[in-house]
Parts: structure tokens; C-alpha cells; sequence
């Protein structure tokens, strides 16, 4: 049922006082971030648009729509955000990070996990705000896979890397430039006749996700990421309970170790992902679809989501983020772990797609 003016008034106030609320506890920068993630959540859920399901029309269906529009967006992204890097060497930094084999087992990993509940980093969290049940049941598992993930990653790159390797300035971005329009041809290429074009709400939906990413990383001096916000979730949770975060050589570290024990309202990425959450949800809300009905799945369909979920989060960060940290954030910014993320995550998601009927997750809705 969709909800009255007044109920749509109520649920923008809201949205309104929470900002404000940030603002006073914490900071106008951090309630600008706030707003940024809500920006960013109310975009992939009101344009429909996102990271798995195109990638999964392309490979059942050849049809490129989405993906041409996730090309574009980082095209866009990258276009202001490598020279600006360059520009602001000390107040701005990329998603750099190197390639190795847990990096590249990871993304491929994840790749295969994000196609069977049909979300990503980003994607969980807003269909998760929206109120899709199979996302609902996969979050809490990936937040618990995220901090387990960052328990064990210092192990894990320790079966090798490369060293990390960024394309900087107006030659990175040239370079950065070519190579996505070489991932053009090849989606053109192999897509159906009648699906080479970008459906005009996408093209909108591109140039927001670009401007918002854009502003994300001059306000928070670092681009868009997700996973890392869902691990600091659950190592806060664990601190809770008793569990000495010294033992792990991640959060361990200074940085992460301050993180535990601030307010989560200061850690940027957390805030975009509460954003994320809540615009999702004001869109649902919005439309009268916040209550959705449960889905017609089999029992091992929902298992395979609890699976699917912890996997996602351990995956995602033995390979440096998801769809929006490592490859969205990474080519745009100019880390060639990017590239090398989008080539694995690409191939697990061919792997994926083919599960999903074998575990029951193409049910009635």
C-alpha cells in the first residue's frame, strides 16, 4: 500500500533529524557522509541499478545495458578523481591495493557468492533496506565473514603479492581510459542485437553514482568502500563479548585499533553503508513495498544464502573490497588491483549464475 503524504513527510523528517543528529554528536563532515551513503542508497534502489544483476543479464541473457552503465560510471569517476589524486597527494588517497593470490581467489570467490543471493557490498545493503528476505538473512553473515576475513588477511597475503602498482596522473588516467573503452568493445561484442544501449534511467543512475562517489572521496579524503565498515561492525561486536583484537595482526594496527574504540559514527565507510541502508529503505518506503512477501525458496536455497553470505565477507576482503571498493573505486582511482579484480570477479559470476538453479534460488516470488 503506498503510504500517505503525511507518512512520507514523517519518514523525510526523520531522515532530516538523523543527519542533524550526526551533525551534532560527531561533526557537520561526518553527517555529510551520511547524507552522501543515503544519496548513493536511494539511487541504486530508485533506478534499479546495481552491480550483480547486470553482470548476470550480460551472462545469460547478452543483454550489456547494465554493465555499459557501470562503465560509464567509473569512466566518469575516474575522469576527475586520478588527477585530483594527483593534485592532493596528502589530503586524498586511492583504493590501492596489491595483487595476489588471495586477492585473486577472492574476487573470484566473491564473484560466485554475489550471484547466488543476487547482491554484492553494496547490493546486500540496499536490498536489505528495501526488506528482500534473502538479503536480510545474508547480512549478518557477511558482516560476521568481513571480520573473519580481516582476521586471517595478513596470513593470506603472506602466500604472496605483487607490489601495488597505481596508474597516477593525466597518463594513468589516458591508460584507465583506454582500457575501459577495451572492456566496451568486448561487452558490445559478445551483447545481443537490441541490448547494446543504456536505458536512459541507468545513464542517470550513472552520472549520480559518479557525481556522489566523487563527493565522497573529497569530503572523506578516500573513495567509496563497504566491506570494511561491515568488518568494523562485527570487531566492535566481538570486543563486546571479550575477544582481544592484539591477535590479530589487522586489528592490530594502529588505525584499526583507534576505529574499535571510537564512536562508529566516525568511521566513514560505516556511514555511507548506514546511508546506504536507509535510502534503500525511503525509497521502499516510498513506493509502498518495504514489506515484502517472503519468497517461495526451498530450505537448501536459505542455507545457501547463510553460506553465500559469510562467504561473501571473507572473500571480499582477502581481495581489498567488493564490486564498489576494488573494482568500482579501484580502476577509478587507478589501482590495477581493480582491473585484476573485475577479470576473476567476472569469471566466479559466470560459476554463479550456473549455481543458482542447483541450490533452489530461482523459486517463485
Amino acid at each position: 500500500m503506498v503510504p500517505s503524504a503525511a507518512a512520507r513527510g514523517a519518514a523525510v523528517a526523520a531522515i532530516l533529524l538523523l543527519i542533524g543528529a550526526v551533525a551534532l554528536l560527531v561533526g557537520a563532515r561526518f553527517a555529510l557522509l551520511i547524507a552522501i551513503g543515503l544519496g548513493l542508497g536511494m539511487t541504486l534502489e530508485g533506478f534499479g541499478f546495481g552491480f550483480a544483476g547486470p553482470w548476470r543479464a550480460l551472462i545469460q541473457r547478452r543483454e550489456a545495458g547494465g554493465v555499459l552503465a557501470q562503465i560509464l560510471a567509473i569512466a566518469l569517476t575516474a575522469t576527475v578523481a586520478i588527477p585530483l589524486i594527483a593534485a592532493h597527494p596528502g589530503e586524498l588517497s586511492g583504493a590501492a591495493a596489491p595483487i595476489g593470490w588471495a586477492m585473486l581467489g577472492g574476487a573470484f570467490v566473491f564473484g560466485v557468492a554475489m550471484q547466488v543471493v543476487l547482491g554484492c557490498g553494496s547490493g546486500t545493503l540496499v536490498n536489505a533496506g528495501s526488506g528482500n528476505a534473502v538479503a536480510v538473512v545474508a547480512l549478518p553473515f557477511f558482516i560476521l565473514g568481513s571480520f573473519l576475513g580481516s582476521w586471517s588477511l595478513v596470513w593470506w597475503t603472506g602466500l604472496g603479492t605483487l607490489p601495488v602498482i597505481v596508474l597516477r596522473g593525466w597518463q594513468g588516467l589516458a591508460a584507465t581510459l583506454v582500457l575501459l573503452a577495451l572492456v566496451t568493445g568486448a561487452v558490445l561484442a559478445v551483447a545481443a542485437p537490441g541490448h547494446r544501449r543504456i536505458p536512459a534511467r541507468w545513464v542517470k543512475a550513472a552520472l549520480l553514482l559518479a557525481a556522489l562517489a566523487l563527493l565522497n572521496l573529497v569530503v572523506s579524503g578516500q573513495p567509496w568502500g563497504v566491506v570494511y565498515g561491515l568488518g568494523l561492525w562485527a570487531a566492535k561486536a566481538a570486543v563486546a563479548m571479550g575477544v582481544d583484537p592484539s591477535a590479530s595482526a589487522f586489528w592490530a594496527a594502529p588505525g584499526n585499533a583507534g576505529r574499535i574504540g571510537a564512536s562508529v559514527l566516525t568511521d566513514v565507510t560505516s556511514l555511507t553503508n548506514f546511508g546506504l541502508i536507509g535510502g534503500a529503505m525511503l525509497i521502499a518506503f516510498w513506493r509502498g513495498g518495504l514489506a515484502q512477501r517472503l519468497p517461495d525458496l526451498p530450505v537448501r536455497a536459505w542455507i545457501a544464502a547463510v553460506i553465500s553470505g559469510l562467504v561473501l565477507g571473507y572473500s571480499s576482503r582477502l581481495a581489498f573490497g567488493c564490486n564498489v571498493g576494488a573494482l568500482f573505486s579501484g580502476i577509478s582511482t587507478g589501482s590495477l588491483h581493480g582491473w585484476a579484480w573485475l577479470v576473476c570477479g567476472f569469471a566466479g559470476s559466470i560459476l554463479g549464475v550456473r549455481l543458482r538453479p542447483l541450490l533452489g534460488m530461482e523459486g517463485r516470488r
